[in-house]
């Protein structure tokens, strides 16, 4: 195995860089775009039709991705955060001009996205070929770095003013840029899985990835299904859970106002959330050799469905901060157990479809959280809103368990 804490180290910073990125570009989206003269209807319309294009770019690229030639994991990589970093660069140059805005900022979303999983299928396609990188640590600390960017950022930009989030996207997507470009393997596998040095190859060529002549790509959504059934009919209950976590995440400014609370204590709620994954993403190691990838999926299901639920009933701030918490064992289980389970259970040529499956699943259920919560929030009001994301979890949590019921042995 290559050294395991300079990989792990280059690998954490592409993930610290992409988060610092995700928070200015996602969980500030609004904000900008409010400041641009966007209404907050458009904004809706501007995220649905990102997440949508998102959730169809994802599982295409991963086919072509997957597919033995010239587009890899780390290449794509490189392409995105160039696009993320030139967009804005654009939006600084014309943020008058809002159609551009509109269009500009569409496609630095979408594309970031897209990439979240390719981010991930590199890790394992390195793990895989002898490199000794901490996934689990590497994605709880790109959390980290949310938490403490969501923590600082938005006093900075009452200060500066929301044109520093662009600075702030350019320098991160530079960095990771460079980091990503030394990201790569200097020499080849053979047949084993291990390496033999050849005249320093980039491992970037057509035949970087070390794929048995058996296997086969399905790349047909009909016959991914036909092949995985259990992680067809998962992906379901993974719509349903991020339904519900998205319209916590979307409207916790209305939740917490209606606890008593405001701005301040959103931020608290936000950084809460986000630097609880550290500990349980840095240990999934340690985790998965107790319980299995699969089990773990349903215990983030039933944590996903208990988060909600408490904010059901809950009466006062305390109650928001305990909803929080279980963010440890909700969203900071899944996201690796479902990246561990992706990269065991499929095919080599599979894996990329598969992480990008996971994250479509996650942005379509954050598209009907968009169509849906509002709607309800609007006409019914907050409890009414809640309740209907406890049951949708609850579905899911029941998808999620057949999905994985142990097949009987005949």
């Amino acid at each position: 195995m290559k050294s395991s804490v300079g990989w792990t180290i280059r690998y954490t910073l592409i993930n610290v860089t992409y988060f610092v990125a995700f928070c200015t570009i996602h969980a500030l989206a609004a904000l900008y775009l409010l400041d641009r003269g966007f209404s907050n209807t458009e904004v809706g319309i501007l995220l649905a039709v990102a997440n949508i294009l998102s959730a169809i770019s994802q599982p295409i690229v991963a086919g072509i991705i997957d597919k033995p030639g010239p587009l890899t994991n780390r290449r794509f990589i490189l392409i995105s955060v160039m696009i993320i970093a030139l967009g804005s660069i654009l939006l600084m140059l014309f943020d008058d001009k809002k159609v551009l805005v509109f269009i500009v900022y569409v496609i630095i979303y979408m594309v970031q996205f897209t990439y979240q999983p390719v981010m991930t299928a590199l890790c394992f396609e390195y793990q895989k070929a002898g490199y000794n990188i901490y996934y689990g640590l590497a994605r709880g600390l790109g959390s980290a770095s949310f938490a403490v960017t969501s923590a600082f950022v938005g006093g900075a930009v009452a200060r500066r003013g929301v044109g520093l989030l662009l600075v702030i996207n350019v320098v991160s997507m530079l960095l990771s840029a460079v980091i990503v470009y030394t990201f790569k393997m200097s020499d080849k596998k053979t047949e084993d899985g291990k390496k033999d040095v050849q005249n320093g190859a980039d491992s970037d060529s057509v035949n970087e990835r070390d794929i048995d002549s058996d296997e086969v790509a399905h790349n047909n959504l009909f016959d991914f299904i036909r092949t995985y059934p259990a992680f067809s009919l998962f992906l379901l209950g993974t719509i349903c859970f991020f339904f519900a976590h998205n319209m916590i995440n979307d409207f916790m400014i209305q939740i917490i106002r209606s606890l008593g609370g405001g701005e301040k204590e959103l931020g608290y709620s936000n950084f809460l959330q986000a630097i609880l994954e550290l500990p349980v993403m840095a240990m999934i190691g340690i985790i998965l050799k107790k319980i299995t990838s699969n089990r773990l999926l349903i215990i983030s299901g039933i944590a996903f469905f208990i988060k909600i639920l408490i904010l059901v009933f809950a009466t006062n701030m305390v109650g928001m901060y305990v909803s929080q918490s279980f963010q440890l064992f909700a969203y900071a289980v899944f996201i690796p157990a479902a990246a561990y389970y992706v990269s065991s259970n499929m095919s080599e040529l599979d894996q990329v479809k598969g992480q990008a499956f996971v994250t479509s699943a996650i942005t379509i259920g954050g598209v009907f959280s968009n169509l849906i919560s509002g709607v309800i929030l609007d006409n019914l009001g907050i409890k009414q809103m809640l309740i209907t994301g406890t049951v949708t979890a609850l579905v899911g949590v029941v998808i999620t368990i057949i999905a994985f019921k142990p097949k009987r042995s005949s």
